[in-house]
């Protein structure tokens, strides 16, 4: 299953979630940023891959929603709330991604 996170800057929570994946044998996960600066910035095609969207807050459902109406028909974006206060990798962050994910994904190894 293809699946993509996303936050504002993809920095730290969505590129910290995508590395949640690495090598998973049954997810391919990526990640991307609504924000100029981001360090990929979410376009059409990250949404066309993707089988299921994961977004960190509501502004960037509502953020993706403007931009990409037409590809996000028919997909299933999740919103986690996850607030922006956790730096790349940190412990308390892999922790809430793994509690809020596992209500949509099977259990991560």
């Amino acid at each position: 299953m293809r699946i993509l996170f996303i936050c504002s800057q993809n920095k730290w929570r969505s590129l910290t979630a995508e590395r949640l994946f690495d090598d998973h044998p049954h997810y391919e996960a990526r990640s991307a940023g609504t924000e100029p600066g981001a360090r990929v910035r979410v376009a059409a095609g990250h949404i066309g891959w993707a089988e299921i969207i994961f977004v960190m807050e509501r502004r960037h459902a509502d953020r993706i929603q403007e931009k990409f109406a037409e590809e996000l028909r028919d997909k299933t974006v999740v919103v986690l709330r996850i607030p922006d206060k956790y730096p790349f990798g940190d412990s308390t962050l892999i922790a809430l991604l793994r509690q809020k994910l596992t209500a949509h994904l099977l259990l991560l190894s």
